[in-house]
């Protein structure tokens, strides 16, 4: 009967202790993110076509690395963190890495050959890949990592804002977006160990689609960021990573796009095509409930069978 007794008051307060951190439910849409604590002004004019981001620039953006036998954790992809636990991709870098085992997460990176005192280096506790993610069409190319402890926030280390807020987020020509990434920086070319930025335009779909362009491949969850005369561009290494817009209402960065595919790099009227996170908010929100309540109920479970089960045992014999 004690042990019982015990078991019901542990998840009690397990469940009580999630709610008020926070983990059974996705973070509130007005909670601090978006913000670049260590850059006052939007970076100037000036991946492939960029240029090297400064320190803290961009305190979302991470490098998801897969371990190589004889070689260790390399960069694979980019991704975004979106809260305390997890982490936005592609669900194409995933493919023929889905145990999150060979995974890790580094978190306020700058230089990829060499970690600064802020970074943070997570391991992966579950993936979440879309169901109906298609590799040959690149339909749904969404995924979730969930990270096996939180995150600490600092200047460096931010989350991004999801555009999923009741305000009107009007993108156009005017709109400062940007991408961002350790990618090859040309076609082909090698990756950069610094983190790259480059300023992007947003472009309509119906000219995306048009015959000299990307010819009616681009679908309402995706969109094409870049600029007709190419020579700024996502490449290798940059799938994953975010391109996020400047609200000027709200002082904050959005995350509008996850970094797909293309054709090439940098090349005319072939500008690099992004997931349209807008398009994916029952997707994420229901991931992260899900993740959040199976972190919450293993925790409960190690407890009770380890700690918990002990103590009421002692109970039981001393009554």
């Amino acid at each position: 009967m004690w042990p019982s007794l015990c078991a019901a008051a542990l998840v009690a307060v397990l469940l009580r202790a999630g709610r008020s951190a926070g983990l059974l439910a996705p973070r509130s849409s007005t909670s601090k993110c978006g913000e670049r604590v260590l850059v006052d002004m939007i970076s100037g004019p000036r991946i492939v076509g960029g240029h090297d981001a400064q320190l803290g620039a961009w305190p979302w953006q991470v490098s998801l690395q897969v371990y190589q036998y004889g070689v260790g954790f390399k960069h694979l992809c980019g991704g975004s963190l979106i809260d305390e636990y997890s982490v936005l991709t592609a669900a194409h870098c995933t493919r023929g890495h889905m145990d999150p085992y060979y995974w890790r997460v580094v978190i306020g990176l700058h230089d990829t050959s060499r970690p600064e005192r802020h970074t943070v280096k997570s391991s992966v506790r579950e993936i979440f890949v879309h169901s109906e993610f298609r590799i040959q069409t690149f339909e749904n190319d969404i995924a979730l990592f969930k990270l096996y402890k939180s995150v600490n926030y600092n200047d460096y280390i931010q989350p991004i804002c999801l555009p999923f807020v009741h305000i009107h987020l009007n993108i156009n020509n005017q709109t400062e977006c940007f991408i961002s990434g350790w990618g090859s920086i040309a076609e082909k070319g090698e990756g950069s160990p610094i983190l790259q930025e480059a300023p992007v335009d947003i472009i309509p779909s119906d000219i995306c689609n048009g015959f000299e362009w990307y010819a009616g491949m681009i679908n309402n969850n995706m969109f094409c960021a870049g600029l007709e005369s190419g020579g700024i561009d996502s490449c290798q290494g940059d799938s994953g990573g975010p391109l996020v817009c400047y609200h000027l209402g709200t002082s904050k960065y959005y995350l509008i796009g996850i970094t797909s595919f293309g054709f090439g790099c940098g090349r005319p009227k072939l500008p690099g095509i992004y997931v349209r996170v807008s398009r994916y908010k029952k997707w994420i929100s229901a991931h992260l409930i899900s993740a959040t309540r199976t972190l919450s109920t293993t925790l409960a479970l190690i407890l009770l069978t380890v700690g918990w089960t002990a103590h009421c045992h002692l109970v039981a014999l001393e009554t």
